[in-house]
């Protein structure tokens, strides 16, 4: 009886002691900043204005945004400091789909209204020049593109925020070929 006394007594201190480190580890790993800033989903439409869009072709879209690599002492300063982006288009109609990377500048207007705006750069596997045989897909030229972005959104709590945004892929006239790519759309976003 006493050893299985103290045994149930030793499981017990043990599985308390594994309580309190495992509570402790928790409260540890959530002071420390995260890598990962916020994700976002949503859709857009596929050049609304071009060759691409004549039928109302749509794309899922899909946006991580990392943490800015280091803070600014002031408010002001800190929206000089971009965070870190990547993301992917994928359209609904085998048009032309796009992979990007790039920084993201966020400015508040209110607590719950911000702006954005971001630069970089995509892959696509669209049609690169006129003579290519996808005739649904604008000619591109090159690959990689610029890649650039407006936004504004709504913070719908802490975490939670809606984001409308026109985006626009072009070579910049580095190509052959620049008819450019635009796409408007929204999307959710969550903040870790």
């Amino acid at each position: 009886m006493h050893v299985s006394r103290a045994i149930g007594l030793s499981l017990s201190i043990l599985l308390a002691g594994s309580t309190s480190l495992l509570a402790a580890d928790a409260r540890k790993q959530s002071a420390q900043p995260s890598i990962l800033s916020e994700f976002r989903i949503g859709f857009s439409a596929q050049d609304p204005w071009g060759s691409e869009g004549d039928d109302g072709s749509a794309n899922l879209t899909g946006e991580i945004l990392l943490a800015k690599p280091f803070t600014a002492s002031d408010l002001f300063t800190s929206y000089f400091i971009p965070r870190p982006h990547f993301g992917g288009s994928l359209n609904f109609d085998g048009r032309t789909d796009f992979a990007y990377t790039g920084l993201t500048w966020t400015v508040d207007v209110t607590p719950s209204l911000f702006v954005e705006g971001s630069i970089g750069g995509a892959f696509h596997n669209g049609k690169k020049d006129a003579n290519d045989p996808f005739s649904d897909r604008r000619a591109l030229g090159c690959s990689p593109l610029f890649r650039e972005s407006g936004s504004v959104g709504v913070r719908l709590s802490a975490n939670w925020s809606v984001v409308a945004t026109i985006e626009h892929l072009s070579s910049a006239g580095s190509c052959s070929e620049n008819r450019g790519l635009t796409n408007i759309g929204a999307r959710v976003g969550y903040s870790f």
